[in-house]
């Protein structure tokens, strides 16, 4: 068996994806035989974080300790040398097969109860794709006997084409940034000026990023926040519901077979933010939430 699993592959046309049935991770995205997020090999696992779902929290939490109804809550420590949990539960978890078609597959999970998680919530990853790109759907439903925060995000590593990471222009629909040290919260945020104001767009040559942006939000007019990676030949947009109002930026320069690599993350909350309490949603007992995210191709004029 692959360190991920069965692996599922959908496509319309000329758009194709491979989904993982561990931890539910995208690990290949590609448009007219042109990839469109970093992959990895099937006989390997996803190296960090690469395509992964992030719930019920995103990024780290910090010692693994926060407090749920007044009571502390110590989670397993999943990044042990800085002593923190990080990206949720379910990026092992095997998932179980829901709707398999063609263009779609829908995956389901359950967070069960468990130390430092209180609530079971029942939770699904839907990807489908059309002629245009691809939808990724997460639903999130209570069903423990009481409300519990969370939050929820996506790990893919964005590539346009064939052109290098070093080559392309990041544009993020974010207003505010965060400060981290060791990837947590040092401070509030603030607005996002200077090198790291993105939203005209940036160079990636020679910038070395591991940071949260906040205040993400639709353009007047648009109903869904964008964020943009595009070089000379080639782009590509991540797009998402308002919900995801944060997004992680991770330029790492030894992703397997690429080299220089940039991941952007798609987050309902920042790091850390089942103890500052910064973005989570909350769901009641028997109530569910649906937030949608996505990956298009862009043509690249010129």
């Amino acid at each position: 068996m692959p360190p991920t699993g069965e692996q599922f592959e959908i496509r319309s046309g000329d758009v194709r994806a491979v989904v993982t049935e561990v931890g539910a991770g995208l690990r290949a995205f590609e448009s007219d035989g042109r990839p469109y997020i970093e992959t990895f090999d099937e006989s390997a696992r996803p190296p960090r974080g690469s395509g992964n779902v992030l719930v019920p929290w995103p990024n780290r939490t910090a010692h693994g300790r926060w407090t749920w109804n007044g009571q502390p809550q110590q989670l397993s420590l999943s990044e042990p040398a800085a002593g923190n949990a990080i990206h949720g539960l379910l990026r092992h978890a095997f998932y179980r097969t829901g709707e398999l078609t063609s263009d779609t597959v829908t995956l389901h999970a359950v967070v069960a109860p468990q130390p430092g998680w209180p609530v079971p919530l029942d939770t699904s990853v839907r990807f489908a794709v059309r002629a245009d790109g691809l939808t990724v759907t997460h639903r999130v439903r209570n069903v423990g006997a009481d409300p519990v925060p969370f939050g929820v995000g996506a790990h893919p590593y964005l590539r346009a084409g064939d052109e290098a990471t070093d080559d392309c222009v990041l544009t993020l629909a974010a207003a505010s940034t965060l400060p981290l040290e060791g990837g947590l919260p040092t401070g509030p945020a603030g607005p996002a000026d200077g090198d790291l104001d993105f939203r005209a767009g940036r160079p990636l040559r020679g910038r070395e990023l591991d940071h949260a942006f906040g205040d993400c939000t639709p353009a007047d007019g648009d109903t869904v926040v964008r964020h943009r990676l595009t070089g000379r030949t080639a782009g590509v947009e991540l797009w998402a519901d308002p919900d995801f109002a944060w997004v992680q930026v991770f330029t790492p320069d030894d992703h397997p077979g690429r080299g220089r690599a940039v991941a952007v993350e798609p987050m309902t909350c920042p790091p850390d933010a089942l103890n500052s309490g910064t973005g989570l949603l909350v769901v009641e007992p028997g109530e569910t939430w649906t937030g949608s995210w996505g990956i298009r191709p862009l043509a690249i004029s010129g």
